[in-house]
């Protein structure tokens, strides 16, 4: 008995005298060997790891094309339209994904071009828009339909020819019914875009799918079945009173339910002037960015504030930490735009410094923290 305590207590104090050996070396970080050896003693195997991912997203508002705009664009009897955004190529190039509100339907020549109030745009608007770095556009507003089923098929399959997804109008319900997703960086994110109305024009009984209109009952379902394909939701609406500088009851009550059904950013469209950007906190502790009006990023319009549009960017979060994912819309920031006299987009830094403070103060009118170029 008494020699297997001897034994005991000889065993105990070498292992204690290993141990206070291995504590007390200094491990040489440039020594693979010796880092890992330290690891194996001091390291539980039961750590977690924090996984995190990003990518941003830029927004820009109405591409409405009048006449006025693609008269300007004639080159050798075709249309180009690439010079009229080279000037705000980088900014839309340098995000991740970048979507677009496609006001005018690009139905194209074969049809026959037309302006307000019935448009009907070149097919090369989309090419240029390609060219900028558009990675999908919006098509559900008030002009979806102005020149009927024929302009949206010419739209999608140039759609489809050029590689920008398309949402919101659709060639049929099948269609309509694959959510649009796009993936980078280990995230993904599915969207959606819907219209208050289409100017007294309603698609045939037997094709809803032509546009997508307001309707709370269907906007919940599609929201909680993108949410099951894509780590977030972005929901595109056309809404609001022209040329208002400020969002109506309207706005700020539908906004409030997409955020609630599961929206994570809230892009909006229509009245062709900026809205200032807010924060929406859910019942669930989300927070929530909506863009009331981007505005128009380029169009025919001009004066009253509607020849200033904007590229609105924010950065969408992902981490993962035993087990457990969260999801969050992080830093935004507004870079402001103008349209000059040929219809060309230019930073508004660079084109109207002078009324660049008002602006920047205009739409950080509720979030102060917000992002903007300074003089």
């Amino acid at each position: 008995m008494k020699r297997m305590s001897l034994l005991l207590i000889i065993l105990l104090i070498s292992v204690g005298g290993f141990v206070f050996w291995v504590s007390s070396q200094k491990v040489d970080p440039k020594n693979t060997s010796d880092l890992l050896a330290y690891r194996n003693v001091t390291q539980h195997s039961n750590d977690s790891t924090l996984e995190t991912s990003s990518l941003t997203l830029a927004a820009i508002g109405d591409i409405l094309i009048h006449d006025r705009v693609y008269e300007k664009a004639v080159e050798a009897g075709k249309y180009n339209f690439n010079p009229m955004l080279q000037n705000v190529q980088n900014q839309l190039q340098d995000a991740d994904i970048t979507i677009a509100n496609q006001e005018t339907v690009i139905g194209g020549t074969s049809i026959g071009l037309s302006s307000y109030p019935s448009f009907n745009s070149p097919t090369e608007v989309g090419d240029a828009l390609k060219m900028s770095g558009v990675d999908i556009v919006s098509m559900a507003n008030n002009h979806t339909l102005d020149r009927g089923e024929m302009a949206i098929q010419n739209a999608i399959q140039h759609w489809k020819k050029i590689g920008i997804l398309y949402t919101g109008s659709y060639l049929s319900n099948e269609d309509r019914n694959q959510i649009r997703t796009i993936q980078h960086n280990g995230i993904s994110l599915a969207f959606l875009s819907y219209t208050y109305g289409t100017n007294g024009i309603r698609p045939p009984a037997n094709k809803p799918y032509l546009v997508n209109y307001i309707d709370k009952k269907v906007m919940r379902k599609d929201i909680q079945n993108a949410k099951k394909q894509a780590d977030g939701v972005v929901v595109s609406v056309h809404f609001g009173t022209e040329y208002e500088r400020y969002p109506n009851k309207t706005q700020l009550e539908l906004s409030s339910f997409l955020a609630e059904a599961g929206a994570d950013l809230i892009l909006g469209h229509h009245p062709h002037v900026l809205q200032p950007l807010e924060w929406i906190e859910t019942k669930d502790k989300r927070n929530v960015l909506v863009a009331y009006s981007l505005g128009n990023f380029w169009s025919g319009q001009k004066d009253g504030y509607k020849d200033i549009g904007g590229i609105l960017k924010v950065e969408f979060s992902k981490e993962q930490f035993r087990g457990k994912t969260t999801f969050s819309v992080t830093s935004p920031s507004f870079t402001p735009t103008f349209v000059d006299q040929n219809y060309h987009v230019h930073p508004l830094i660079e084109a109207k410094p002078e009324r660049l403070e008002e602006i920047n103060d205009h739409m950080k009118k509720w979030i102060p923290s917000l992002k903007v170029p300074k003089l």
